[in-house]
């Protein structure tokens, strides 16, 4: 007589846990839950149901995982600091990771920097802008 009881405590469990989080960790054991309780009404005996809730589970997980996690998937925007990696830049502040000193005008903004190698790198040199690093470039010295 409870086992109905059970089963609406297993979907509103795994409805709210899906709400609480940003992944999908649980919907498809509401949905479970569903149809376990569908089972139940019907009078299916526990281990019926016990089977039924994991078939639909898996079924459902193995069904729509991958295709909502696809739809689900953030791409990767560009932003206006990606146009700097690649450029030459002139060191105004010289580079020393150690002291965490350096800066450099690439593109006519001035950026802290970092030396790629650890080297350090005077003022006045001219650099190429390897990575972003937070607000920090990441620089080699330019060979000519």
């Amino acid at each position: 007589m409870m086992m109905p009881f059970v089963w609406l405590a297993v979907i509103v469990a795994a409805a709210v846990i899906e709400m609480a989080t940003a992944q999908l960790v649980s919907v498809w054991f509401a949905i479970g839950g569903v149809g376990a309780l569908i089972a139940c009404v019907l009078g299916a005996p526990l281990l019926w149901q016990l089977v039924v809730f994991a078939a639909v589970s898996a079924v459902m997980l193995a069904v729509t995982r991958p295709v909502v996690k696809q739809k689900l998937t953030v791409k990767k925007t560009s932003t206006n600091a990606d146009r700097y990696i690649g450029k030459i830049a002139v060191v105004t502040v010289g580079i020393n990771n150690t002291l965490e000193t350096g800066q450099v005008n690439v593109l006519g903004s001035i950026w802290t920097a970092r030396s790629a190698d650890g080297s350090e790198i005077p003022a006045g040199s001219r650099v190429v802008v390897e990575s972003i690093s937070g607000v920090k470039l990441i620089v080699r010295p330019k060979t000519d």
